[in-house]
């Protein structure tokens, strides 16, 4: 999609170039339309940064850390924690998609500004660490899930390294954009898996009145709260959904689709999420007799194939390709964004490699090093997937920090500053991170 120093679309280019957002020439296209079509046409154009943000955060190693999760607690308590979490989620996306909007500044350029260069440096280290990591879980799901349906372990990794890769080569920003949201789309396979295992609602009641340490320690159950955490309000998010929203071409005038855009995203994720624990509770007892299923994901797609079936397992495996496919796509474009933003890059989906050779070998270099690594022999793939998580789920911290001080600046937000009750919601998320990371290094020193 063109950025906005092109200045070659017209108005009669509304209908098939999206990169006209202004509400004054989409008026002028759809003058004539009825009021319903016209907000629908609308939508359409504007719709993708906070949906891809938040299907994106199902990656691979999310699927992986909510199923393990699903197959050691069961469904009972984790469900309503993920439920909980949802309007947290939709709160910290619509102040990231506010403050791109609103300031047409990328988020860690912001930081710089604002706090100065120790913290921007920080901020920048803290994104690119998460995302070396949690690119590796999305080269685990790809690897794991190919090899599963016939791919050789290693020619699956080249191969998913190749089809990522491919996605930022070809094309402008709005079909990217929308190929990238019908791969988000295929990620409903794993609610169709969810009742595919016939999930009994009484078992879910049982385990909601148990009590969540029954069975495993403390520290345990906290380190997959975190991770629960970190996979709902992952860092990755913020940068991507801030830069995503300044390329597309965004502004204060599009606040409300922006917004509309977000709330999707927030209830498609937790749906998603959802199903997986769902899909992972039914190893549940399996699991118990069999706990490699818990440390590997080709024990759990075989786990898959002896309780329910060639179908399940080889959807399952589907499933990890495309959750994989598309984070490693927005995942290594939050990257790309950070960094030309803050060294002053060229920097949009629609410039060729030529123009933006930095941009493309940022993206390009995190893929290629994450591919590297899940070759290893060895290598602790499910171990690495939660730890990822809960990783996201301490490093978000100092973010958030940053993100609401930066959406209360009247200076910069103007009339578009923060509320109150979303100020409040997520102070509190961020004193809750701060006590559950407590909690479990304190745990888990005494347990030494």
């Amino acid at each position: 999609m063109p950025s906005p120093r092109d200045k070659t679309v017209t108005p009669s280019a509304v209908s098939l170039n999206p990169s006209v957002t202004s509400p004054e020439k989409l008026a002028e296209q759809t003058k004539h339309y009825p009021a319903r079509r016209t907000f629908l046409l609308s939508f359409w154009l504007l719709i993708g940064p906070g949906l891809l943000a938040m299907i994106g955060d199902n990656d691979a190693g999310g699927v992986i850390s909510y199923a393990v999760t699903g197959a050691t607690f069961g469904m009972g308590w984790f469900i309503p924690i993920i439920l909980l979490l949802m309007p947290v989620t939709y709160t910290i996306q619509e102040m990231t998609m506010r403050l791109g909007m609103v300031s047409q500044r990328p988020f860690p350029l912001l930081v710089f500004e604002r706090f100065g260069r120790f913290w921007g440096y920080f901020s920048l280290f803290t994104l690119l660490l998460e995302n070396l990591l949690t690119l590796v879980t999305e080269f685990i799901g790809m690897s794991v899930g190919l090899s599963t349906l016939g791919v050789p372990f290693t020619l699956a990794t080249i191969l998913s390294l190749v089809c990522v890769v491919s996605f930022a080569l070809f094309g402008r920003y709005f079909t990217k954009e929308r190929l990238a949201l019908l791969v988000g789309f295929l990620n409903i396979v794993f609610i169709v898996i969810a009742f595919t295992t016939k999930p009994d609602p009484s078992v879910f009641l049982h385990a909601l009145v148990s009590s969540p340490f029954a069975h495993r320690p403390v520290n345990q159950w906290l380190f997959f709260l975190i991770a629960t955490i970190g996979n709902a309000v992952a860092p990755w998010m913020i940068f991507f959904q801030g830069s995503a929203v300044i390329d597309k071409g965004m502004t204060h005038h599009d606040l409300r689709f922006g917004r509309l855009d977000t709330a999707l995203g927030s209830f498609v994720q937790a749906a998603i999420a959802i199903g997986i624990v769902v899909a992972g509770a039914a190893l549940y007892q399996y699991a118990h007799i069999h706990p490699a299923v818990l440390t590997n994901p080709t024990a759990m797609l075989q786990a898959y194939l002896v309780k329910n079936g060639v179908f399940v397992r080889d959807l399952f495996a589907l499933g990890l390709v495309n959750a994989g496919f598309l984070a490693a796509m927005t995942i290594s474009l939050s990257t790309s964004w950070t960094f030309a933003g803050v060294f002053s890059w060229a920097k949009s989906l629609n410039d060729t490699v030529k123009e933006a050779p930095k941009f493309y070998a940022m993206y390009i270099g995190g893929l290629v090093v994450s591919a590297l690594i899940v070759l290893i022999p060895g290598l602790a793939l499910t171990n690495l997937a939660v730890a990822a998580q809960a990783l996201a789920g301490i490093l978000i911290v100092p973010l958030l920090v940053f993100l609401v001080k930066l959406t209360k600046d009247k200076k910069l937000m103007r009339e578009y500053v923060n509320g109150k009750l979303a100020t409040i919601r997520v102070w509190t998320v961020t004193i809750v991170i701060i006590v559950l990371s407590a909690w479990l290094i304190m745990h888990t020193i005494l347990s030494l």
